[in-house]
């Protein structure tokens, strides 16, 4: 045989190999990365917990003393956990001229890293127990256990585990907004044609990010994700803004073994605070939110802007399913 053929031979067949095995560590890594996710546990009692204590300070209602004490303990966990904290404060006009000191409440990960994950909730109570059966309880405020204590408490026990892990592969900034749930009451007669008397937080951070110039691969918002009985359907506006970061944490909730509570299948769209990250700050961001398709009083399920939004009603499943799935998304991440 000709040497220099041989050669030849030998070198192609060497680069072929390489590139199969380079193929196949780069498949290994990918299952390595998922599998290593699952070892990483979501403790539902830990953010059971977390829902507890803002509860105890009462009914978290901006320009309020409770509102403003549970403001304080969530940017102290957070820098326990390791963040990054700043806040921003800002008066923002409500529907019927309320002026609202409202306070956005940021924790960075790893802010030296370009790549970003973004994971919201908002933080505040409503105001009137607008959807109550009884009509004497409809201008009573809300507990909020579940909209929306259940989100910061999930995102609360994340933060933990990132600062108990080492494996992450890129930053997460967490904001907590505020100011989400003052929208027009369904007794008022003012008119919201277009939701814009909700999501006040969320709209101001769109426009005035923490960082000038902000960006963040996706994100993720937690709104009403511990519940009894919670199913958390497609939400419409998530798959019109975001339809691959849909499939991707669907995908890791089946991995995570929750598939039967996060189904293929729409539900509805909904006026929430990834509205303006998505159409603002241009952030492809999909809501996990519960949806109760065959609940009589509300598609939001039976507490919902009622005065039985309590610990009564949260669900350390719910809390779990949606918490391990955010894990699997964010340590599966390269």
């Amino acid at each position: 045989m000709n040497k220099s053929k041989y050669a030849i031979a030998m070198m192609a067949c060497c680069i072929v190999a390489v590139a199969g095995c380079a193929g196949k560590t780069a498949g290994n890594s990918a299952q390595q990365t998922a599998d290593e996710a699952k070892e990483i546990t979501f403790d539902a009692d830990s953010a059971y917990s977390f829902v507890a204590r803002q509860c105890a300070f009462g009914e978290r209602v901006p320009n309020t003393d409770a509102h403003s004490e549970c403001g304080d303990w969530i940017a102290s966990r957070l820098r326990q956990c390791g963040a990054t904290v700043t806040e921003q404060r800002a008066d923002l006009k409500a529907f019927d001229g309320t002026l609202l000191h409202a306070r956005n409440i940021v924790g960075e990960f790893y802010p030296e890293k370009k790549r970003r994950v973004l994971l919201v909730a908002h933080w505040d109570c409503r105001p009137w127990a607008d959807s109550d059966p009884n009509p004497d309880n409809r201008r009573k405020p809300v507990m909020g256990a579940n909209d929306a204590a259940s989100g910061v408490a999930v995102m609360l026990e994340v933060a933990r585990l990132i600062q108990k892990a080492d494996s992450l592969q890129m930053g997460v900034d967490f904001v907590c907004f505020d100011a989400e749930d003052w929208g027009v009451p369904q007794w008022s007669d003012n008119q919201d044609t277009n939701g814009d008397s909700w999501a006040l937080g969320a709209q101001y951070w769109a426009e005035n990010p923490h960082k000038p110039g902000y960006e963040a691969r996706f994100g993720i918002l937690l709104d009403m994700v511990g519940g009894t009985g919670a199913r958390f359907y497609q939400e419409g506006f998530s798959k019109q803004y975001a339809l691959n970061i849909v499939d991707k944490v669907w995908k890791a909730a089946e991995v995570a073994g929750y598939e039967s509570l996060f189904p293929k299948a729409e539900g509805g769209y909904i006026t929430d605070d990834h509205g303006p990250v998505n159409e603002k700050a241009r952030i492809p961001t999909i809501d996990i939110i519960a949806y109760y398709p065959n609940c009589q009083q509300s598609s939001f399920g039976p507490t919902w802007h009622t005065v039985t939004d309590t610990m009564d009603n949260i669900d350390k499943n719910s809390l779990k399913a949606v918490g391990q799935t955010v894990i699997q998304v964010l340590f599966s991440e390269k």
